[in-house]
């Protein structure tokens, strides 16, 4: 996922953000947290990164699905994307997001809904892709 907003409103968007990965795993009764990556472990444009942490039972600790960083204008100043303001112009704000690490999702899934008899319980809200099944047995 990618936001370009203004300089004023990027720290509102990047918790929006935020909000939108965590509603992802939250529909797919995930459990979740969010952690703040510490300025010496984010990359170099961004100002703020968060990384969204879901729960992998095989591990017995939360893993790293996503994240979303505010670089600010570090990236625009280097492409030159700019707003046109009433007086001048100013840097845009570029933010940026995961959205869905596709194959580390995957494990979450079929680790937090993984059943005794070695069946996959389907999510819910992934029954209608799933052509309405429910539960993922293995061939015998």
């Amino acid at each position: 996922m990618f936001s370009f907003t203004l300089p004023e409103a990027s720290w509102e968007e990047h918790e929006h953000l935020v909000s939108l990965h965590e509603r992802l795993l939250q529909q797919l009764g995930l459990h979740h947290r969010v952690v703040a990556v510490c300025g010496g472990d984010s990359s170099a444009p961004s100002a703020k990164t968060y990384d969204v942490e879901t729960w992998m039972p095989a591990r017995g600790e939360y893993g790293e699905t996503s994240s979303v960083s505010n670089c600010t204008d570090f990236q625009a100043r280097r492409l030159g994307i700019r707003v046109r303001r009433a007086k001048g112009t100013v840097f845009a704000h570029t933010l940026n997001g995961t959205a869905v690490a596709t194959s580390r999702a995957l494990v979450a899934v079929l680790e937090n809904y993984q059943q005794k008899d070695g069946s996959v319980r389907v999510p819910d809200v992934l029954v209608p892709y799933m052509s309405g099944m429910k539960v993922i047995t293995t061939a015998r």
